[in-house]
Order: C-alpha cells, then sequence, then structure tokens
C-alpha cells in the first residue's frame, strides 16, 4: 500500500493502470492485478498517513488479536470474502474504482464487533466503539459527499454478512458456518508447523490430531477432570 500510494501520488504511476474497472479485468489478457491494487490506494495527502496507520492498526489487530481467527489462513480467508462482496456492490452495481477506504471501513466494523462494551478515540471524543464505523462513515458523508459514503459503505455490509454468516447464524440460528478456510491455505500459512499461537487474550493451542479423552467413571457432568469420578466410597469419620 505504502509503495504503490507513493509512486501514484508522486505522478510515478498512472492510477488509471490500478484502479477496479470490469471492461479491463474481464478481457484478454485479463488485467486481474486491478483486484488487489484497487484496495491498497491511499489517499492524498494527510489521508497518505492516516490510511496506512489506519490500515495497519486494525488489520494486525485483527490478525493476531481477534479471537474469531484462531487458526492460520482464518484472516486471509475473511479478507478475501470481505473484498470479494466489496466488488461485487461496490464495483458491478455502484460502479466504484478504489475500494481501500471499504475495507478499512470493514475491518473497523469486525474489529467494533469483537470489542463490543469498550471506548474508542474518535477525534477528540470517547464514544462507544460499536459505534465508530458509523461515526467515520458520518465523517465521510460531510467531507467527501453521499457517493463516497456509499462506496465506503460497503466494507459495512460486506463485514456484517460475514458476521451472519460465521457467528450470528451459526450461533442464534444452528445453521452451518459455510466460510471455512481451506486446508491448502491453512497449509500455506504454517498449520503444519508450530501449535501454539501467541494472541492478546491467552495462548490457543492447534492440535494435530484429535487428543483421546479419559471415559468419565461414575457420576459424570460437562467436565472431565478429578472432579468426575466417583471416590472410593469410605464413610466419613470411619478408619
Amino acid at each position: 500500500m505504502f509503495v504503490e500510494s507513493a509512486l501514484v501520488h508522486g505522478g510515478l504511476l498512472n492510477p488509471m493502470s490500478i484502479v477496479f474497472h470490469s471492461p479491463w479485468i474481464f478481457k484478454f489478457p485479463p488485467e486481474i492485478w486491478r483486484l488487489l491494487s484497487s484496495f491498497i490506494l491511499t489517499g492524498g495527502g494527510f489521508s497518505f498517513v492516516f490510511d496506512l496507520y489506519f490500515m495497519y492498526t486494525y488489520a494486525s489487530g485483527l490478525e493476531l488479536n481477534s479471537p474469531r481467527f484462531t487458526q492460520p489462513g482464518d484472516f486471509f480467508t475473511y479478507v478475501v470474502f470481505v473484498a470479494t462482496v466489496t466488488l461485487g456492490t461496490g464495483g458491478l452495481v455502484l460502479g466504484g474504482h478504489i475500494f481501500t477506504q471499504a475495507l478499512l471501513l470493514a475491518f473497523i466494523y469486525t474489529f467494533a464487533q469483537d470489542n463490543r462494551g469498550k471506548k474508542a478515540h474518535f477525534i477528540i471524543v470517547e464514544i462507544p466503539v460499536e459505534l465508530l464505523p458509523w461515526a467515520m462513515l458520518t465523517l465521510t458523508l460531510i467531507m467527501g459527499g453521499p457517493q463516497a459514503a456509499l462506496q465506503q459503505g460497503m466494507g459495512i455490509i460486506a463485514a456484517h454478512l460475514y458476521d451472519f454468516l460465521t457467528r450470528l447464524y451459526p450461533t442464534f440460528q444452528g445453521g452451518r458456518n459455510y466460510i471455512q478456510t481451506p486446508a491448502v491455505i491453512k497449509r500455506l500459512f504454517g498449520a503444519d508447523r508450530s501449535a501454539f499461537t501467541q494472541k492478546a487474550y491467552g495462548t490457543t493451542f492447534r492440535p494435530g490430531r484429535p487428543v483421546p479423552q479419559q471415559q468419565a467413571r461414575g457420576w459424570t457432568s460437562g467436565f472431565s477432570g478429578s472432579w468426575t469420578g466417583r471416590g472410593a466410597g469410605r464413610r466419613l469419620g470411619g478408619d
């Protein structure tokens, strides 16, 4: 993102060669790099610094600290899903060309859902973190106009759809989570190497094979351990 944006805003790279435009993608040979380059172009001026900072902060924060991305490649799968939905809604439907702000807002929305009940700083005020994506969308509406806000809002739609399909629907409706990280992606991100991952909320362990559970004896409960077995049967006060 830094290299591409520096080249474009420095006048060394034509922005028309990297923006999303479906006729240039669905041709032969296809310019498939536009599917990526349209997500990593910052704004000019101060936006160049702030976009880089916020993208790094929220993207790395989700990848390393979010409890929903516990397996290698989970965050990559999330980014691919969010980007695909954004391209379909903001690109093919609304005719947008640059989706950096939409992707950033998707990260912020997911971050807000993971940290519900906490506070976040927005400009000079402190607000509930759940309101942070909507506050940023309102700021875009004021400074960039309705079209810019609509394009950026596609990030919220994409992130909410991911949250609904992977968390809300399976948890509260008993449905199946169809968005699973493919095994090949897990291996590419090191699933066959380290089994321990350091997270902000603790250390996660990824077993290579199922760990056999000891069968509980006597009275049992939903937990296994030293309290699940029945004692020897000695009477209190006896010898």
